[in-house]
């Protein structure tokens, strides 16, 4: 098709707005699936995006619409990831659009995330076109939710707003003419050198990586010789084609087209979101701008809670070949034997792969507590170690100092959240730069520790805000912290997979909370065991585990004082020992150290 009857478009919404059901309607309307495959969330095929309401993996859909003017039209739907820790890999989603479907809930009006995906669509140059949803909904709001969306930015003042039910489908007709007439077609030389953007992949045990791609100058043809830029790496393009939903081939794809090249490339790693493809013998001169490699942010432990580690390790191989932003590497801890030190992108990424390890593989892992990335500064040989593991952390005296990772936080909260969520932001050590004021809404900005936030910030965020509010995060740098490594010693045996690394000014008050917990969640014996949490070799806290036995005390026997209390005696003798081997480890022990974050 001519590429000025292509529109690239893509939706964007706060959680529970209707994306996900607009999309249906829009896959129906312009009769891309026909009656036995419709279905409700149809580009949310895994268990895990249905169970969440949430998008995780980008998806794209080619459908064809003839428009009231005669013409017929290709519209490339990419759906884009709905959460945080994705932020990357939606801004290089939108990236591959010239448009986009900014979807506002007229029972609920702009939210936060509405706000942050506003600012997204703004920064990457797109058309907005405002859709005002569920406006059939009893408890609609019309006119409020027209004045948010025009405070968000003076380009709405001249808007016409379209006002639909995508769960009737009333007013959708509309939306679908706006595409064409609203949405620029691409821009592009066929004739020029091939320039194509990398917005996501898949892995197929047969046909290696698959690339999603967006062309913006030249084409790809079967059998064509391409190369990627960043990566380095040259291939041969064995299969191209686009996606209706499903796989279809196609000859070639030209300016403006949204598909597929099967690359055989069978090493996940090499392709990466965000690179550039091209041709090799006569390859662009630029590449596109803000290309980074997924970089883990959180870091935690998997070990099999069956001692299954061949299957663990089965599994883990087989969901990193699907997720390249999903690392991996071989642990072990004297504690729970053999797993794997995993990096994810955020904690709902984690969440992610436990749950899919659970609902694809049947597998349940035990999680140590999770941990961000410290550069360890050595005393004598100035040597810096990047340290993921606290087990690995050096002994405080080789310590010179310890760096650890800042971010950006940009937090989008209703007016009257804002005191809440500045006393969340201070309590996690946040450093306020900026507040802004946006109608109904507060963009607050803070550098803060990456380790205060690592694991719930965002939970407590939409806790305390109903949530209505949005986070968004990007990196800032490394700075000087105070920041020690608690050991946790049961029984005077020290317990590698439950050591931690904590700010010094939080130890007293989390140690002595950690101790209690324990005292609670670790497996007791037929001996009392001393729980000690030591810091730079000097025990901080500490509570006695009491003994599982029977009280020959409360028996019921009818026995003198003095013969109870030889029994009681007799039962502790040479009950106590000091292996740690014989410590069992459960998920609600090391859910002792997430509470405490």
């Amino acid at each position: 098709m001519e590429s000025v009857n292509i529109r690239n478009f893509a939706i964007i919404a706060h959680i529970d707005h209707g994306k996900s059901t607009l999309a249906d309607r829009i896959m129906e309307m312009t009769e891309t699936v026909n009656s036995r495959e419709k279905k409700a969330q149809l580009l949310d095929d895994m268990e895990v995006e249905q169970a969440h309401g949430i998008t995780v993996k980008s998806r794209t859909v080619r459908n064809y619409y003839k428009g009231d003017d005669g013409q017929e039209y290709e519209y490339n739907f990419i759906d884009t990831p709905g959460h945080v820790d994705f932020a990357y890999e939606v801004s290089k989603s939108l990236a591959a659009c010239e448009g986009v479907l900014l979807l506002v809930d007229a029972t609920q009006g702009v939210q936060a995330q509405t706000v942050a995906n506003f600012r997204l669509a703004k920064e990457n140059n797109l058309v907005i076109i405002p859709v005002i949803n569920k406006i059939d909904s009893k408890g609609a709001d019309i006119k409020k939710t027209v004045q948010q969306i025009k405070k968000l930015d003076p380009i709405f003042e001249e808007q016409d707003f379209l006002k639909i039910s995508a769960k009737t489908g009333q007013g959708v007709h509309l939306v679908l003419e706006a595409i064409h007439q609203r949405i620029p077609a691409p821009s592009g030389d066929d004739s020029a050198s091939l320039k194509a953007l990398v917005f996501d992949s898949v892995y197929d045990s047969f046909k290696g990586v698959i690339a999603y791609i967006r062309v913006f100058d030249g084409q790809i043809k079967f059998n064509s010789k391409l190369k990627l830029m960043a990566s380095k790496e040259s291939f041969k393009a064995s299969t191209i084609g686009v996606l209706t939903p499903n796989m279809k081939t196609v000859e070639s794809l030209c300016v403006g087209d949204v598909g597929y090249v099967i690359t055989g490339i069978k090493d996940p790693k090499a392709i990466n979101v965000g690179d550039t493809l091209t041709d090799e013998k006569k390859p662009t001169k630029s590449a596109f701008p803000g290309y980074r490699k997924a970089k883990p942010m959180v870091f935690a432990g998997f070990y099999p809670k069956n001692n299954d580690y061949a299957a663990l390790k089965a599994a883990i191989e087989r969901l990193s070949l699907n997720d390249s932003s999903f690392q991996y590497g071989l642990e072990s801890s004297d504690a729970l034997g053999m797993g794997f030190r995993c990096g994810f992108l955020g904690m709902l990424h984690l969440q992610i792969i436990r749950e899919r390890l659970k609902d694809e593989y049947d597998l349940e892992v035990l999680t140590t507590s999770p941990n961000v990335t410290y550069h360890v500064h050595i005393r004598n040989n100035q040597k810096i170690m990047e340290v993921n593991n606290p087990a690995k952390f050096p002994d405080f005296s080789e310590i010179n100092y310890v760096e650890e990772p800042f971010i950006r936080a940009i937090i989008t909260t209703p007016v009257e959240s804002v005191n809440q969520v500045m006393k969340l932001a201070e309590r996690s050590k946040g450093d306020l730069k900026n507040l802004d004021n946006k109608g109904d809404l507060v963009v607050l900005e803070y550098n803060m520790p990456l380790s205060e936030i690592a694991y719930d910030f965002f939970s407590q965020l939409k806790s305390i805000s109903h949530g209505y509010a949005d986070l968004d995060t990007s990196f800032l740098n490394y700075q000087v912290a105070d920041v020690v490594k608690v050991e946790v010693h049961i029984n005077y045996a020290k317990v590698d997979a439950l050591a931690f690394v904590l700010h010094r000014q939080d130890v007293p008050k989390a140690s002595q909370n950690l101790v209690k917990k324990l005292k609670y969640s670790v497996p007791r014996k037929l001996y009392p065991m001393p729980t000690q949490a030591v810091v730079e070799g000097k025990a901080v806290a500490r509570v006695d585990i009491p003994p599982l036995r029977k009280n020959a005390a409360v028996n019921g026997e009818k026995r003198s004082i003095s013969k109870k209390k030889d029994l009681l005696r007799r039962q502790n003798i040479n009950k106590r020992q000091s292996a740690q081997s014989d410590i069992k480890l459960t998920q609600e022990v090391f859910n002792s150290l997430l509470e405490l974050k």
